[in-house]
């Protein structure tokens, strides 16, 4: 299979109900609201949908997910792992999600179609907090880790363009009781 006709699912999964847990939906909203992607690249928000994401990533060659991963850095620190490193983060709950993550990528093997897989990852600052907003931390390095993505989505064949006229950035939102 030629790289440009390699399915690419570029996925952002987390829980955006706690702050910087939702790092990897945030991303993928934000590369929906700022790029356009060859016919190859699909960017989903997988939230923690967990093994019912298996359909998805079944039809895929490359998985990219964009999460919350706890390394050894500071926050705000980008993580890229693959391979073995990818199962040792996952076997050692380096991921916010990675028990439900580890039981479908091992359901899609058990299948007989577990796509190549990398994990770009962003240490969290506050993962215990509810809100619904990233920390300042997270969101002043959430450009560089669009830019680990679009890297590893255009080493896969993948093209992006910036949009001429994205739409707004989110705005954060105020509970109704409040005005």
């Amino acid at each position: 299979m030629s790289a440009e006709n390699k399915r690419i699912l570029v996925l952002g999964v987390g829980n955006i109900l706690f702050t910087d847990e939702g790092i990897g939906v945030r991303a993928a909203e934000e590369l929906e609201r700022l790029y356009d992607f060859s016919d190859n690249v699909t960017v989903m928000d997988g939230g923690t949908l967990g093994t019912r994401l298996m359909d998805p990533i079944m039809n895929c060659d490359l998985l990219i997910v964009m999460d919350a991963v706890l390394g050894d850095g500071p926050a705000g620190s980008v993580y890229r792992l693959t391979g073995e490193d990818l199962r040792k983060s996952l076997a050692f709950k380096d991921s916010m999600h990675q028990t439900d993550l580890v039981d479908t990528l091992i359901m899609c093997e058990i299948v007989g179609n577990r796509p190549e897989a990398v994990i770009i990852g962003m240490e969290p600052e506050d993962y215990h907090t509810m809100g619904l907003e990233l920390s300042s931390v997270c969101k002043d390095r959430q450009e560089p880790f669009l830019g680990f993505v679009l890297e590893e989505i255009a080493k896969a064949g993948g093209t992006y363009a910036k949009k001429a006229n994205p739409a707004p950035a989110r705005q954060a939102e105020t509970p109704a009781h409040q005005e």
